[in-house]
């Protein structure tokens, strides 16, 4: 795990001010840049290089989610990896918990390995994180009976009382496509990715509709940035 950069910056792979794919209700989602895991068949390779991305003020993003705070329910942080920039981090999520939104963190360690860190900010992220979703996607596991998450070893921990086990079988897996004013499709979420671009390229024999039918309510795993 490492820290490379001043707590006051963070690097940003992206960031989605509203969506639905990413937890509970609407929240605003932030995809941090870089990541020391590195997990086999990640479908966010693009956000591994601790030197891509943008680098953003702590103070313009968190001015950002209180622009947004009426109309979320939270922030989501993913990535990349949040616990490679704990601390800068942790101050988001702590303005975020001032505003009265919830914050869902995931992370390719185990909450064990973190709590075994001693690098500034790893507590205090973990302090402000009401649901953490811990563990490397491992393809040999792979699993898509609950939300969010590609394989059977990858946890969810209630850190504090916003959120309940039970509340899980209230969501199933969705993702979210956008087309940008250039043409390109940016999508989000949980789903089968290489079924779905097929599925784009691939007339539907069964309704005439281009292969475009049912792309929004997959369960199949990929998550995509």
């Amino acid at each position: 795990m490492k820290s490379c950069i001043p707590s006051e910056i963070l690097r940003i792979h992206h960031i989605l001010e509203d969506t639905t794919a990413e937890g509970f209700g609407h929240r605003m989602c932030i995809w941090v840049q870089g990541c020391s895991n590195r997990c086999p068949d990640c479908m966010a390779k693009d956000t591994w290089d601790h030197n891509g991305g943008f680098p953003l003020a702590v103070s313009q993003l968190i001015e950002k989610m209180r622009q947004c705070r009426s109309k979320i329910e939270g922030i989501t942080l993913l990535g990349g990896e949040p616990f490679d920039q704990a601390l800068p981090v942790s101050r988001v999520a702590n303005e975020a918990k001032k505003m009265g939104l919830s914050v869902i963190t995931f992370t390719g360690y185990t909450l064990n390995k973190l709590m075994e860190k001693e690098l500034p900010g790893v507590k205090e992220l973990l302090r402000e994180t009401d649901l953490l979703i811990d563990g490397p996607y491992i393809r040999e596991q792979r699993s898509f009976s609950r939300p969010w998450v590609g394989s059977d070893n990858q946890q969810f921990h209630f850190l504090s009382n916003r959120y309940k086990p039970e509340d899980l079988e209230k969501v199933h897996n969705r993702i979210e496509m956008r087309i940008g004013r250039d043409g390109t499709l940016q999508t989000n979420g949980m789903a089968d990715f290489s079924a779905l671009f097929e599925s784009l390229l691939e007339p539907s024999k069964s309704d005439g509709l281009d292969g475009r039918k049912n792309l929004l309510n997959t369960d199949e795993q990929g998550r995509g940035v």
